[in-house]
């Protein structure tokens, strides 16, 4: 029996070619899936921007953002960095030249009033918006053993001594000034009496506070709450509809005859360079985020209330809080 070595010889070679093209395809195929995967997949690396320095509700929701991701595996890693002062506004100018899309940047209340007082280069319209998170009522405080016992008895002796009493809080045009300022206006007296100090952390106007350099404080009912439990500031009143499960025998402003309600909320924007997808992406995060039983935990720990928004509810509340603040911040002479 003769055999034809040279058609034997062109039959293996034209079968190690098909082999060969189809490894190729499989290890081609199999990278394409591995791309797609990773471009679905989660995010490796989250960095989260707080805009204040450490110690103030901006602060504390950046690093329970950072401990639920990392806890709920959600987030390969995530870390938290403080760019501080002008209410938000330098940390604002900083997202604006982030280039890493994974990046989100907490916010809130307080910045859209900073952004129109200090007249900002970069505004929020400039960002892209991720998601509301928490809104929290805020609180009126003097130091212990300060002579007013009610509300009516500082905007009396505001009215008295015009700048020569002293309220601190959060950054200028934020919602502790706003608030102060409103306060003003429902009793009838000028803006022009309000000496109001701020800080661009809740530890600074505390220190204040505590140390007597001020006549009295406003912030969210968390950063005072537990200094006020322990007798070394007294609650004059809570802005919110209802008393703060906090310091539930504090009265509301109403209840002390001051018109007013006003709570400072909170969220998160991604910069706005990012494409659709990459801001669908971190929607999506922040969304299952918001769904674990830790970031339930989280809400009731410090006595935040849910106010998560995404999506176009978002963004229309944030368009209609913007024009709001602009309203009010002129109404009561701060523009």
């Amino acid at each position: 029996m003769t055999i034809d070595r040279t058609t034997t010889r062109r039959s293996t070679l034209a079968s190690l070619a098909l082999v060969s093209a189809l490894a190729l395809s499989a290890c081609s195929s199999m990278t394409e899936s591995t791309t797609a995967g990773d471009a679905e997949g989660t995010i490796e690396k989250l960095n989260i921007v707080v805009p204040a320095d450490p110690g103030g509700g901006w602060d504390q929701t950046g690093r329970a953002m950072e401990t639920d991701l990392k806890e709920n595996d959600l987030v390969g890693s995530a870390s938290v960095v403080n760019v501080g002062g002008a209410g938000g506004t330098n940390g604002l100018a900083q997202l604006a030249t982030e280039t890493d899309p994974n990046t989100l940047m907490v916010m809130g209340y307080v910045m859209v009033g900073a952004v129109e007082t200090n007249n900002a280069a970069t505004r929020i319209e400039d960002t892209t918006p991720i998601a509301r998170l928490t809104e929290e009522p805020l609180v009126i405080v003097v130091p212990e053993n300060s002579p007013y016992q009610t509300v009516q008895d500082l905007l009396d002796d505001i009215e008295s001594k015009g700048k020569g009493v002293s309220i601190t809080g959060g950054s200028a045009g934020g919602a502790d000034h706003i608030l102060a300022g409103s306060m003003l206006k429902e009793a009838g007296i000028s803006p022009d009496n309000l000496n109001y100090i701020p800080y661009s952390g809740g530890g600074e106007s505390l220190a204040a506070l505590l140390g007597n350099k001020v006549n009295a404080g406003i912030s969210g009912v968390g950063e005072y709450a537990e200094q006020v439990e322990a007798g070394k500031l007294r609650a004059l009143a809570v802005s919110g509809e209802e008393a703060a499960p906090q310091l539930p025998d504090t009265p509301t402003l109403t209840e002390e005859g001051v018109d007013l309600v006003l709570t400072n909320w909170r969220g998160v924007v991604a910069p706005g360079t990012i494409d659709d997808a990459q801001a669908d992406k971190l929607t999506q995060l922040v969304t299952d985020m918001h769904a674990t039983d830790t970031w339930k935990a989280t809400l009731e720990e410090n006595n935040w209330s849910d106010a998560f928004l995404t999506g176009e509810e978002f963004q229309t509340f944030l368009d209609e809080d913007i024009t709001s603040v602009k309203t009010t911040l002129t109404d009561i002479g701060l523009l």
